[in-house]
């Protein structure tokens, strides 16, 4: 039960720093936190970790919040503002994947104590590196197509939790199952790929909602930018 008591409280401070990070410095906020959010989403999925007996990976809750950003955007400054902060997070992951795979190539000094930590947080098999750059550029910028699209039927200011979770399941889902299919098809049975699947979506899938009241109290804080996108819109 500690995990799932702190595993809740996580998510709060995770989803309330999303909240400072806009409110402290909108829209240039946003793209900070994506920039972070790809990068430590992806340090914390080495660590394994068993909630409700299931054993699981952590990231989930900060790769969530990129989607809470992406919708955020997409809602106060339009469609294109979006697909540029996921341009951002992209360009991100991949800096950050070369970068710290060329700081493993140096040799070490004989009293180094780093190498073996970096080694393995960083040294990631190519499929679940690859795995996890295509899972996130296909879903990202499905989420910013389907929340457009979705906001042409539901356009009402109170109808913001259809536009969210209607596009951020739909595109978390694809995104699992990419990253899946690339890092472990062939590698674990279809029965036990079908639970990874499967357990890891449900996961996004309530973090997605209880995310939801986060994105509206985003929704109302008020920064100078936010005139200047209402008038040039």
């Amino acid at each position: 039960m500690f995990n799932v008591a702190w595993g809740i409280l996580y998510m709060l401070v995770n989803f309330s720093f999303f909240l400072l990070c806009y409110k402290l410095f909108g829209k240039k906020g946003i793209y900070a936190w994506i920039g972070v959010a790809t990068v430590v989403a992806n340090i914390q999925v080495i660590k394994t970790i068993e909630m409700f007996g299931i054993v699981m990976t952590l990231g989930n809750t900060m790769y969530v919040s990129l989607y809470l950003a992406s919708d955020l955007l997409n809602e106060k400054f339009g469609r294109k503002e979006a697909k540029k902060a996921v341009w951002f997070g992209f360009f991100t992951l991949i800096m950050t994947t070369i970068l710290m795979q060329m700081t493993l190539v140096f040799e070490r000094q004989p009293s180094d104590m780093g190498q073996a930590s970096l080694e393995t947080i960083f040294g990631l098999m190519p499929r679940l590196a690859l795995g996890s750059l295509s899972a996130y550029f296909v879903s990202q910028f499905m989420d910013v197509r389907l929340y457009a699209w979705i906001r042409k039927f539901y356009p009402a200011r109170n109808q913001l939790w259809i536009r969210n979770n209607g596009s951020t399941m739909v595109s978390s889902f694809v995104d699992t199952l990419i990253f899946c299919t690339i890092a472990f098809a062939g590698e674990y049975s279809l029965q036990v790929w079908t639970e990874i699947l499967l357990t890891t979506y449900l996961f996004k899938f309530v973090l997605t909602a209880a995310g939801t009241p986060f994105l509206y109290i985003a929704r109302n804080f008020r920064h100078e930018e936010d005139e200047a996108a209402v008038a040039g819109s």
